[in-house]
């Protein structure tokens, strides 16, 4: 059991440990925004006049020296007045190119992105303005102008409120407001397959308590475009990725299908799909029916298999009877695909390019049928 003075002893040392913990957080907690963006310490080295070279006397060798550690000369348009406390020491924003087959070009001082068409519903440069509107009206952030044609978009102010100090340990507050206006220009390359982005802070206006700042220097405009950047490309790859789980599940999905013929009047399957999503379901159907596709043509709409039939053990037919085997010859095929409205034929066709007779059409169609129509295929 403690003694009483030993408990008075411990009581005190909490206490002192509360204090300075205290006092370490008020002196983080008062230091501005500005602050915490320069480095510590006194600046100086400011003050430094420049040395005079090492005389070396006339008859003496002179020793050798490096130029490892020389200071450049600086151009003649650099800002000579960034020196000591001017001097940011945060590390540089960067753009991120986040969207599959973006990519960012190495030295251009302006916030610019790379996008590469990945999507063929639809043109790129349409891709890429709607993503952003999306993004403006998530953000619930006005739009002043947008044309289509000069493929420029010109934002409303986007308002930001700040109170710094507002910790508990705080006495005073000062508040501050942020406006920025950006300007999204879109550049296609002839192809129109590739589109730059680029995003230039338009118009900044801050207050922090009564004073008013209207002027940004260079760095901290582009930290700013970059950051807006960034954001808009965070949106895009997280519509791409939505888009791509709704399109696994629908390719996934089961399509019912029907007897029919193509527009040669030949005997057909007509899938009630869209093309884009029947052809890459068509390759899970085929798998699973025991076709093996040695080429494609997607531009065209045929494939090249050959049929196998399914693979089975041993043991399995003790089990369960193999029905979904097909009436065909194992040999080479090709299928033929055709959009038609919002539905998609499908033509089998042997190896000359002839299509399959009626009878052995309409015999194999029950299973393909069935394997069309149901759920959850493996990709």
């Amino acid at each position: 059991m403690m003694s009483k003075g030993k408990l008075e002893e411990m009581s005190m040392i909490r206490k002192a440990v509360l204090v300075l913990s205290l006092s370490l957080i008020w002196v983080s907690g008062c230091t501005t925004t500005e602050e915490r963006q320069r480095a510590n310490g006194n600046y100086e080295y400011v003050e430094k006049e420049q040395q005079e070279p090492f005389k070396v006397p006339e008859g003496v060798d002179k020793p050798e020296v490096k130029s490892d550690y020389e200071i450049p000369e600086i151009g003649s348009n650099a800002p000579r007045d960034l020196v000591g406390p001017k001097v940011t020491v945060i590390s540089p924003s960067l753009v991120l190119p986040l969207v599959t087959g973006s990519h960012v070009e190495e030295g251009l001082k302006e916030a610019t992105v790379w996008f590469d068409q990945i999507d063929d519903s639809q043109p790129l440069d349409t891709t890429i303005w709607n993503s952003l509107l999306s993004f403006l009206e998530e953000r619930d952030i006005g739009v002043v102008s947008f044309d289509k044609e000069q493929q420029k978009l010109i934002t409303d102010w986007m308002i930001i409120e700040e109170n710094e100090g507002e910790s508990w340990f705080t006495w005073t507050k000062t508040e501050r407001s942020v406006g920025k206006r950006f300007e999204f220009s879109l550049q296609l390359k002839p192809h129109g397959r590739t589109a730059k982005l680029t995003t230039t802070l338009r118009d900044y206006l801050e207050t922090v308590g009564e004073k008013v700042i209207a002027d940004i220097n260079p760095e901290l405009a582009r930290r700013n475009e970059v950051e807006i950047l960034n954001q808009v490309i965070s949106h895009y790859e997280k519509q791409v990725r939505m888009t791509d789980i709704q399109r696994i599940r629908q390719i996934r999905s089961g399509y019912a299908m029907e007897m029919g013929t193509n527009s040669k009047g030949e005997p057909a399957y007509i899938v009630d799909g869209e093309y884009d999503v029947v052809w890459p379901r068509l390759l899970l159907v085929l798998r699973k029916l025991g076709f093996n596709v040695k080429d494609l043509d997607k531009s065209n709409g045929l494939l090249f298999v050959n049929y196998g039939g399914q693979e089975s053990s041993w043991w399995k037919g003790w089990f369960s009877k193999d029905d979904t085997q097909l009436k065909l010859d194992k040999t080479d095929y090709r299928i033929q695909t055709k959009k038609l409205g919002s539905k998609t034929v499908v033509t089998l066709l042997n190896n000359e390019s002839v299509a399959l007779d009626l009878n052995k059409v309409t015999e194999i169609y029950p299973e393909f049928a069935k394997v069309m129509a149901s759920d959850n295929l493996d990709i």
